[in-house]
């Protein structure tokens, strides 16, 4: 049963989490996300993981600008979603979609290079 209500309350701090990034002012923050909730056994610590559209200069201001908004995200959060206890919020990069695109990439390459040996006609 508890473990059902964790999974309700991910997939709702996920979508409400988008939300609330998708509409933040800041103009560091880039095209960002968020891919993945992370919700404590106690529900009071959240980490949400973020992917962010751009070169390394791009993900670094963005992911500083969502440091400095995670007061603003939990406020919402909080206000959006009852909970006897608003959770802390850690917003973590996640480049495990840069990193599958890398490993596709490379096999690629290997595949490619296979091809291309004398001996494999």
């Amino acid at each position: 049963m508890a473990g059902q209500r964790v999974q309700r309350l991910r997939e709702e701090i996920k979508k409400e989490a988008s939300d609330i990034i998708r509409k933040l002012k800041d103009p560091r923050v880039g095209f960002v996300t968020v891919t993945d909730v992370e919700v404590s056994g106690d529900l009071r610590h959240v980490k949400i993981f973020v992917s962010v559209y751009g070169d390394e200069q791009e993900k670094t201001e963005t992911m500083e600008a969502l440091q400095r908004a995670t007061g603003h995200i939990r406020t919402e959060i909080g206000q959006r979603i009852r909970l006897r206890y608003t959770p802390e919020i850690q917003v973590k990069l996640d480049e495990s979609i840069a990193r599958g695109a890398r490993i596709f990439e490379l096999l690629r390459q290997v595949s490619s290079a296979e091809v291309k040996e004398p001996g494999n006609e």
